[in-house]
């Protein structure tokens, strides 16, 4: 036994600089290799299905998924490769090259590289198992939640009890239940309505549709379609208010209908989208709650704009800590000297240009605890329809 240990540590010497020879001798070095190296369990406590994984990425175009995040190329490279600012890290020259063709990705910048689920696995900030769950999710959620929002849709002008909630929380503009497109859902029929369409009762309890008992998950709730999501709000007081299917709660809400203004009102909830919608600043997007992801912060920082924060003046001050933690996120290191935020009243948000280099201070808005908001100055925020200077929340 004393003469095998040393031929064994020789193997693996020579199978690492083979493994190495081998990115090396592919194709280009920086975007992995194209046979087919096994992934490793998880732990160690079961082996993962590679045939299963190669079927989720050919069904999952790395382009795709990158789109589908706001990335955008700046500019196309040779035999299908794309460059472009890295989604990965703080990006100011492009730096992030994609092969479409080997559904690859490699950054120069943070030197960090692989297929679409390691790219899921950076991205959202998960362990291996976690992103190849939310791939699958992103993959067959879709044209399930399309089916279900339409229903909804048509569930909401047969129930009255859904126009009298929302009229009682203020939204009473055609315009925007149509904008929101927003739904009810009684409860009790959605699942014979998926499954006469074909969808399985297993795949409807893997969207979060349906409980694991068989009963639909919305039940007396008014809907709101998202991203890869729905929020629900319970009409009923016995009811959890809030709910969500499993998976993200994705980006910014509708920001690819507000990213091109100069000036963004970011508030918490899409009742409160929907007071500021109807007030007439139709440049408003919603975080869905008080913390920004991953995703909703860059998407914030993609280019040059005033973003005024209107986060609820909370009893218990969160959320105005909320607000005052989000500006100096936002607020480069060289800009945060510039003024103090400690110094801001609990019922202020901040207003200031993200930009990369030097954001300014521009403007503060007030909450008052009867829930009007008022901008101050009165001239600074123009409203982008009807001219006015402050609505109920």
């Amino acid at each position: 036994m004393g003469t095998s240990a040393p031929a064994q540590r020789v193997l693996l010497a020579q199978g690492r600089r083979d493994r190495r020879l081998l990115f090396s001798t592919a194709h280009h070095r920086c975007l992995g290799s194209g046979h087919s190296l096994p992934y490793s369990a998880h732990r160690g406590k079961k082996s993962v299905n590679r045939e299963a994984l190669d079927d989720l990425k050919e069904q999952i175009p790395l382009m795709g998924y990158l789109h589908a995040q706001d990335w955008r190329p700046a500019r196309p490279l040779s035999r299908g490769r794309w460059m472009g600012l890295c989604p990965l890290h703080g990006d100011h020259n492009p730096s992030f090259l994609v092969d479409a063709n080997k559904n690859l990705f490699y950054c120069y910048g943070c030197g960090r590289g692989g297929d679409v689920i390691r790219f899921a696995e950076l991205y959202h900030q998960v362990k291996f198992p976690q992103a190849v769950v939310l791939l699958r999710q992103w993959r067959g959620v879709e044209p399930v939640l399309q089916e279900a929002v339409r229903f909804y849709r048509t569930q909401f002008h047969r129930h009255s009890e859904a126009f009298v909630y929302l009229y009682e929380r203020g939204i009473r503009s055609a315009a925007l239940i149509e904008e929101m497109r927003i739904g009810y859902a009684p409860g009790g029929c959605l699942r014979g309505w998926l499954t006469q369409l074909g969808h399985s009762l297993p795949a409807l309890c893997q969207t979060g549709l349906v409980t694991e008992a068989g009963y639909d998950a919305y039940v007396h709730r008014i809907v709101f379609p998202l991203e890869g999501n729905l929020y629900g709000r319970s009409l009923s007081d016995a009811a959890p208010a809030h709910r969500f299917l499993p998976g993200a709660k994705g980006g910014l809400y509708l920001w690819e209908r507000v990213q091109s203004y100069p000036e963004v009102i970011l508030v918490e909830g899409l009742f409160d989208y929907a007071a500021v919608w109807q007030a007439g600043f139709q440049n408003v997007t919603c975080s869905l709650g008080a913390h920004l992801n991953t995703r909703q912060f860059r998407q914030l920082c993609d280019g040059p704009r005033t973003v005024y924060l209107a986060f609820d003046a909370d009893s218990n001050g969160s959320g105005q800590q909320a607000a005052q933690c989000l500006s100096r996120r936002l607020r480069p290191p060289a800009a945060r000297s510039a003024g103090s935020i400690a110094s801001w009243t609990a019922s202020t948000f901040a207003a200031w240009r993200t930009r990369r280099y030097a954001p300014t201070l521009t403007i503060c808005c007030t909450l008052s605890a009867g829930g009007r908001v008022c901008i101050t100055p009165a001239t600074s925020l123009k409203a982008t329809s009807p001219n006015r200077r402050s609505w109920i929340i």
